[in-house]
């Protein structure tokens, strides 16, 4: 054991250096292509100020006793006409700021990935402003380049002048369009927007036409007492501060009151005839407006029209605010540098591929026509299909002849044949014809290397992509097991199921990342999956507790499956919080920032269970497994949790009438006995396979025949090695914490220095409620499942809450806070 941990150690730290070293590496190229862009510039500014004198001396740059002018003397110039004569001309400028930004993004550790669209535009503008100045040549000479001036002419050789200006306007539509994101609607927008007037011009005109209003010209009378001032002052003349718009801060500048007048009450009365009259300024608090409906007038007085007001439509939401200033969540962010494994991790054996051999093919079509025609069934036509291991020979037969008389020659025809595993499939589904399967005398091997390289599976739009194999007619078998959603493996020893959970695994490996999918791995066995070791922190998923996440002992199952039916809980939790019906929903929602994390909402990745050697825990387990699995089977589905369970003994007391119901995706492996298939399968076929991963896949409707893609032992560990030798997160994926109904596992003597820092907190919260759960906790304190369960296990350990009861929240053992307070008092004074 030791040796093995200190060669997990090495091989760790090993691949650790090789990532400095891979950083260090970027960073130095990074530095450097930043210098490049530097000289670059430089030497093509200096040649743009005296590059014409250097021109004549290019040629003789070898000679050591020429001068040149150009800031970064001989290097610089030749670079200069290398670019900006022989090449694009001025344009070279937008090549400099290519090379600065790969430099900038290598050196700070960026993917280069994001800079595809930016080099794209930057060689769009590169290659057409070096036609533009081409075209202008004559105008404006040497700034198109010796490049652009030929892309130029070789335009315009087939499309003249006018031509080649129509393309580069279509060419400046398309940057206009697609880079800078301009439209005719925005450019109407900004139209229509600089015609208007400013807020400050339509408030000082208001305000001059209302003074307009008031003034009335006033005769000369005796002197009376000014009642109202404000109403009796000549026009009002309004500026507004220079630093400051706001309407509390403006002038009222008085013309001098005249020697005197009288007050006539006639023109003291208001002005104002409308509401429309009155102009507010935005500034001033504004008491809600309801929108009244407008009235159109007609010629008829006894009829009026009332046009309702159109609703106010938002524009925006916080969520879509949210997108738009950072974009939608990544998952995927905290492990942004995950490569997927190669291909090339794969092995092609020699084996592989199809070899029809014309000779075999004719036999045996000569052995079927003969032997029908021996009891008198005559064929009309007969067609054959070669696949990895089994060929398909389709015949149609002539009117009258019965479906069942051929289904019955199924003995007498392998008899002629001499071959093993002779399967009649009549009628071919959506075929007018009656199969005949014949195994090839020398079998293909399908190798997963083909099958994960293949356009089907590299291109499959699914959620969980499982490359199987390949079927009769040589095509990739690709399904998903998300919309399985569980799947049942059986047969006989030997046949093929440990290679097809490995086929399995490898393909979700291939196609989904750490972030988007965990494994629970149960192997009775304790030699099948141990594999799968190296990528615990990458794609695995484990109890707190638990020191190996791949799972041998059959007692851990159960506190496993159980904690995954507590996963399954909180999962239709937060759907139900976030009313969505499903996973896939429920994660859109949260990528959209719809879904607040600080309410317990997270990204909840797919959970694939697989159970190599189901029998064995039947018969340690029993009722304690089957429940659980039961409960998964029925319910799991719609929140990412997802079975596959492999059993070598396909008896009734294994495959139980309630687990058959909840799994209608079924893979039968050769067995030995038509009941075997038919527990399996519900029906016959199984044990007509010939072994060595030949299969019969069903999801509840027609058999599939495929042969199993072979993935040996050395291509596993290569890939998880690739994978394991990556960035990982800090630990596996933690399952919640599962307490038996007498609370077996709940260790009660609990160190009081080991009490956690929110211990105090979590008694004040049940004391207050009355009600001691994990899930107040959880919601009171904001916390994970698994701390909020640690806390009930330290209050209960230090008598604050009862023993647990099923479904029903503990008892709070003290009444008030009062209590509390001296309880905590005493049992630190007895420290």
């Amino acid at each position: 054991m030791a040796k093995k941990e200190t060669q997990n150690t090495s091989e760790t730290k090993a691949g650790q250096s090789i990532l400095k070293t891979s950083r260090a590496q970027k960073f130095v190229f990074g530095v450097f292509l930043i210098l490049v862009a530097v000289v670059l510039l430089l030497s093509f500014i200096s040649y743009y100020i005296s590059g014409s004198n250097d021109q004549s001396q290019v040629s003789e740059l070898a000679n050591r006793t020429v001068e040149v002018e150009n800031w970064l003397g001989k290097a610089g110039a030749w670079l200069a006409d290398l670019f900006l004569y022989k090449g694009f001309g001025i344009a070279s400028f937008f090549i400099v700021k290519i090379i600065a930004v790969v430099g900038a993004y290598l050196i700070v550790d960026l993917p280069l990935s994001k800079l595809k669209k930016t080099i794209f535009w930057d060689l769009f503008l590169t290659v057409n402003c070096a036609i533009f100045f081409g075209l202008i040549w004559n105008i404006i000479p040497h700034l198109s380049g010796i490049v652009g001036y030929e892309i130029h002419n070789f335009i315009a050789d087939y499309t003249g002048t006018i031509g080649t200006i129509l393309l580069l306007i279509f060419n400046l539509t398309i940057f206009l369009i697609f880079k800078i994101k301009m439209s005719p609607d925005k450019v109407k927008d900004y139209l229509e927007k600089k015609n208007q007037p400013t807020e400050e011009e339509v408030i000082l005109n208001e305000i001059n036409n209302e003074a307009a209003i008031v003034e009335e010209p006033v005769e000369d009378n005796e002197n009376v007492p000014i009642a109202n001032p404000i109403n009796t002052t000549n026009p009002i003349l309004v500026e507004a501060e220079e630093d400051d718009d706001s309407w509390q801060d403006m002038k009222v500048i008085q013309r001098p009151e005249t020697t005197s007048f009288e007050i006539n009450k006639e023109e003291l009365k208001p002005t104002i005839q409308h509401a429309s009259e009155i102009h507010i300024p935005k500034e001033l608090p504004l008491d809600p407006v309801v929108k009244q409906p407008q009235i159109i007038e007609t010629e008829d007085s006894s009829f009026v029209i009332e046009k309702p007001e159109e609703e106010d439509i938002v524009e925006e939401s916080l969520a879509q605010k949210l997108v738009q200033d950072f974009g939608e969540f990544d998952p995927t962010l905290e492990l942004s540098n995950y490569k997927f494994p190669s291909i090339e991790l794969l092995k092609e054996y020699s084996g592989s591929g199809i070899t029809i051999n014309q000779n075999e093919l004719e036999e045996n079509k000569n052995r079927i026509v003969d032997t029908l025609r021996n009891y008198k069934i005559d064929i009309a036509q007969i067609k054959a299909t070669v696949g990895p291991t089994v060929t398909l020979y389709e015949i149609v037969p002539e009117a009258g002849i019965r479906i069942s008389k051929i289904k019955s020659l199924e003995d007498d025809i392998a008899l002629s044949l001499a071959a093993l595993g002779i399967r009649i499939i009549a009628p071919i589904p959506g075929k007018g014809t009656i199969g005949i399967e014949v195994p090839n005398a020398s079998p293909s091997m399908v190798s997963m290397k083909g099958v994960i390289a293949s356009p089907k599976f590299q291109q499959a739009e699914m959620e969980l992509p499982i490359a199987l194999g390949k079927t009769i007619s040589n095509e990739t078998f690709v399904v998903d097991l998300a919309k399985m959603p569980h799947l049942l493996m059986a047969g006989a020893t030997g046949q093929g199921k440990s290679v097809g959970l490995n086929a399995v695994l490898t393909s979700i490996l291939y196609k989904k990342h750490p972030a988007e999918v965990k494994f629970v791995l149960v192997d009775p066995k304790k030699v099948e999956l141990t594999l799968f070791n190296k990528i615990e922190r990458h794609y695995l998923a484990k109890l707190p507790d638990s020191s190996d996440a791949i799972i041998t002992d059959n007692a851990k199952v159960i506190n496993t499956l159980n904690s995954l039916c507590v996963e399954m809980d909180n999962r239709y939790n937060l759907l139900k919080d976030a009313s969505v019906r499903n996973i896939k929903e429920y994660n859109e929602k949260f990528k959209n920032r719809r879904l607040n994390p600080e309410n317990g909402h997270r990204f909840l990745p797919y959970i694939v269970l697989v159970v190599d050697e189901f029998a064995d825990l039947i018969m340690t387990a029993g009722k304690e497994v089957e429940t659980p699995i039961a409960r998964l089977a029925q319910l799991a589905r719609a929140i990412g949790i997802h079975l596959i369970i492999a059993t070598q003994r396909p008896s009734v007391n294994v495959i139980t009438g309630i687990i058959k119901a909840n799994f209608p995706a079924r893979i039968a492996f050769r067995v030995t006995s038509k009941i075997d298939s038919r527990t399996i399968l519900d029906s016959q076929g199984a044990d007509q396979l010939i072994g060595r991963g030949d299969l019969l896949y069903t999801q509840g409707n027609d058999l599939t025949r495929v042969q199993c893609a072979f993935v040996d032992t050395p291509e596993v560990e290569k890939i998880c090695e690739f994978i394991g030798s990556q960035k990982a997160y800090p630990n596996a994926y933690l399952l919640p914490e599962y307490v038996g109904e007498e609370g077996n596992g709940v260790n009660l003597d609990i160190d009081i220095a080991d009490r956690d820092a929110l211990f105090r907190d979590a008694a004040e919260v049940v004391v207050t409620a009355q009600q001691g759960s994990a899930s107040l906790i959880q919601r009171k304190l904001k916390l994970g499942y698994n701390r909020a369960g640690r806390l009930i296990d330290q209050l209960e350990a230090a008598g604050i809450v009862g023993p647990f009861e099923g479904s029903k929240a503990r008892a709070v053992l003290i009444p008030d806070l009062v209590s509390l307070e001296q309880f905590l008092n005493n049992e630190q004074n007895n420290l």
